[in-house]
């Protein structure tokens, strides 16, 4: 895997039913990361045409603003999702002069023109997706190809900090740490709490379950866990092997958002190979704390992928028409934890790897996510997060996708 493409991502804000306010923030992170100021202006005329796509056809639409960064260049992402009615016909409505309210209806083929990523899911009935991202110009080098890990927070409704997180990194890379000067400080961001029954699935066909499964539970399951395996001293195997995490601070609210964010600094910053490795570091990161649940994988090139889990996060290797589960054992990271056991597993061509916190329901199938499995993972996080995100918790997916 030598050469992948990883970025950190930052989640800024949400928007629903607030095109102006959506356009300033964009202005004004553009500014801030050092985007450029014509490079600025094209993020935000794209921020206000699909901010007002959303108000002209969409139900229960939000945008999200977030930062993205390598060691070498920061960019932003606008991420927008909506419950419906979809597109019957996505390349018609790329096409300049398409419109179904009798407006212009160059919305979508100027944001795809003007952003150096754009990506659109849209089922009929359910809604629609859409990724654009904007990158300082000329292009680094360092930013070709997709990058092989993506996901996404949302706090529970009247917060406006996640107590949910999620990152990603290279065994063997230094962290990438933000300039002071690029540094998003949320306490002077003046943002009303925004309304999250779009991504929380007010309408969701997937139900929250009555109580958390165990892991014998989750083992029993069709498919669940068949292939996986408990592997007491495992090492990391040869070569560069990516490490994922998904961390869900207890509670939520700005205690909980601590205790993840200590979680993914340590993590970040930490010398771990393997996924216990990795879990030894966040745990002594989270005394102090009021703790989480954590779960880390290392994949490798050759299609192993080594898990640990601590508490109730969710994971499994998925494909078309199958999904693995994961075992996640009893703890708290940063208070009681007990023995580590880490399970190998070999993930198919095409599978990805899903993990995600007890703010979505594990009811969704692999079906609901046949159709998303060429798009890049921050997408396919978005989709599943609209389809079985719940209304009581923080939320947050993270999807790993690689040629393994």
């Amino acid at each position: 895997m030598g050469g992948t493409l990883l970025l950190d991502c930052e989640d800024v804000a949400w928007f629903r039913d607030q095109p102006e306010a959506a356009r300033g923030a964009a202005a004004a992170l553009g500014r801030r990361i050092g985007l450029g100021e014509h490079r600025t202006a094209q993020l935000v005329l794209a921020v206000a045409e699909l901010a007002t796509n959303l108000t002209k056809h969409a139900a229960d639409g939000s945008v999200l603003l977030r930062v993205l960064r390598n060691r070498d260049v920061a960019g932003v992402e606008v991420v927008v999702v909506d419950g419906g009615p979809g597109m019957t016909d996505v390349t018609a409505a790329l096409r300049d002069g398409m419109s179904s309210v009798g407006t212009l209806g160059i919305g979508l083929g100027s944001v795809q023109r003007l952003s150096d990523r754009f990506e659109i899911h849209s089922s009929p009935g359910l809604g629609t997706v859409q990724l654009a991202r904007f990158w300082p110009h000329p292009l680094h080098s360092s930013l070709r190809g997709e990058a092989m890990v993506g996901g996404i927070t949302r706090p529970i409704g009247g917060e406006d900090v996640c107590g949910d997180a999620w990152a990603a990194r290279a065994d063997n890379d230094p962290p990438v740490v933000p300039p002071a000067s690029e540094r998003i400080d949320r306490a002077s961001e003046v943002v009303r709490a925004p309304d999250w029954s779009t991504l929380t699935a007010a309408r969701t066909k997937y139900p929250r379950p009555q109580h958390s499964p165990t892991p014998t539970e989750r083992a029993e399951r069709p498919g669940a866990g068949r292939r996986s395996e408990l592997v007491r001293g495992a090492a990391a195997g040869p070569g560069q092997g990516i490490l994922v995490m998904s961390c869900d601070g207890l509670g939520h609210g700005p205690m909980a958002a601590m205790a993840s964010q200590a979680a993914v600094q340590a993590f970040r910053t930490g010398s771990a190979r393997t996924p216990e490795q990795a879990m030894e570091e966040v745990h002594r990161a989270l005394r102090g704390t009021r703790g989480a649940a954590v779960a880390v994988a290392r994949l490798e090139p050759d299609g192993r992928a080594l898990f640990c889990g601590i508490g109730n996060i969710s994971a499994a290797v998925v494909t078309a028409d199958s999904r693995a589960n994961l075992l996640s054992h009893p703890g708290i990271v940063g208070h009681q934890m007990r023995q580590l056991r880490t399970y190998e597993h070999r993930l198919p061509a095409h599978a990805i790897l899903v993990m995600h916190s007890d703010g979505l329901s594990e009811r969704w199938k692999p079906g609901d996510l046949a159709a998303l499995l060429h798009h890049p993972p921050a997408l396919i996080a978005t989709s599943l997060l609209r389809q079985a995100g719940t209304r009581r918790d923080d939320a947050s997916v993270v999807i790993a996708k690689g040629a393994w």
